[in-house]
């Protein structure tokens, strides 16, 4: 039987790389060794893991099922050596912690410094994905924790702590829309808002918004990142329909300002910690989230 071996080894570096060539040379053995072993196992198991063809290595449905194997096998292992350490009580301890791309700047950060120099011997593995991978990561058991705006279905997600993450405008310190307390879509349009596209989870609460007021989004910029949204806004080319998440860390530091949206009938949009209902947190992974709650109570959008 394939245990925690060279070929588990071998196997994950191919299906990351896509080629025996280039897991060889990340492993640095020689790609007849990997592909030695990645026949041995497939005659072992009776199956092919791999279609081979000239752009690189295909997982079969075979090597799907062995990929989807060895993810849980790391997991639980991961898992198990955390509650040794726990046991033991020696301090250390291993974290997986799924965002959402709008938390790649801003408190997530500051939170896991905070994390590290106050307990060393934990780490951290933080993976971002959209809102809908994040849920779904979570009750799959691949990560401990999640941030994410509140998700279509809360069915195996338990949520530990929530904050306000309202949809607004974004512009430059000093614009004319600052002073306006009753900000509503229909005041962007004549300073060239830039709207978010698909995919941004918030592309389709916007569209919703520019509809009620009988308004062609084709008009105006529209945009798929909120980095480069942000950037245009900086570089004096409009105001950007963005999330409070978005753009924090700018009105932190002064280089951005940002009012919140207050038509009628708009969707609240929340942020939520979650872990997966009906899994305890090892002792690290409920650690990091009293750290993330603190965290998350700092940048709630009063």
């Amino acid at each position: 039987m394939i245990t925690f071996s060279r070929f588990t080894n071998y196997f994950a570096t191919v299906v990351e790389h896509g080629s025996i060539p280039k897991a060889a040379e990340a492993l640095q053995v020689s790609a007849s060794a990997i592909d030695q072993q990645i026949l041995q196992a497939e005659q072992e198991i009776g199956a092919q893991l791999f279609d081979r063809a000239p752009q690189g290595l295909r997982l079969t449905a075979a090597g799907e099922v062995f990929d989807n194997l060895l993810a849980r096998w790391q997991r639980d292992y991961r898992h198990a050596l955390t509650q040794i350490d726990e046991l033991q009580g020696l301090g250390r301890g291993h974290i997986e912690v799924a965002i959402i791309e709008a938390l790649t700047e801003g408190f997530v950060a500051e939170v896991i410094a905070r994390l590290a120099n106050d307990h060393p011997g934990l780490t951290v593995r933080v993976q971002v994905f959209d809102n809908d991978e994040v849920a779904r990561r979570i009750v799959a058991g691949d990560v401990d924790l999640g941030l994410l705006l509140t998700p279509e279905s809360t069915q195996g997600l338990e949520i530990r702590a929530s904050v306000n993450a309202p949809l607004g405008v974004a512009f430059a310190p000093g614009h004319p829309l600052h002073g306006n307390a009753d900000l509503r879509v229909c005041h962007t349009l004549d300073h060239k808002p830039i709207l978010p596209a698909p995919p941004l989870m918030i592309s389709e609460c916007v569209g919703s918004l520019f509809q009620q007021h009988q308004v062609d989004m084709r008009r105006f910029m529209t945009c798929n990142n909120t980095q480069m949204m942000r950037s245009l806004v900086r570089r004096g080319m409009g105001v950007a329909v963005l999330g409070w998440l978005d753009v924090a860390s700018d009105v932190a530091s002064g280089d951005m300002d940002f009012r919140q949206l207050q038509d009628a009938h708009l969707k609240p949009l929340r942020l939520h910690l979650c872990e997966a209902t009906g899994r305890p947190l090892t002792h690290g992974a409920d650690l990091a989230s009293r750290y993330f709650e603190a965290g998350m109570a700092e940048i709630d959008f009063m």
